[in-house]
């Protein structure tokens, strides 16, 4: 369950720069939310990774 609970804090994290691009145009906040993504991105690996791990032993 830590692992869900990194994902929600990741993603709540993000909430700021999303609004900030999306309702008032800043690039920066949008160059953010991209790398942000990215990160995003790998920790759904790493889990998904984790998850097949834990499945294969069972």
């Amino acid at each position: 369950m830590n692992r869900f609970e990194q994902l929600r804090d990741f993603v709540m994290g993000l909430e700021a720069d999303f609004k900030k691009f999306y309702e008032k145009g800043n690039k920066a906040a949008g160059t953010r939310v991209r790398k942000a993504m990215q990160d995003l991105k790998k920790l759904a690996q790493e889990i998904r990774v984790e998850i097949q791990e834990k499945k294969n032993q069972m």
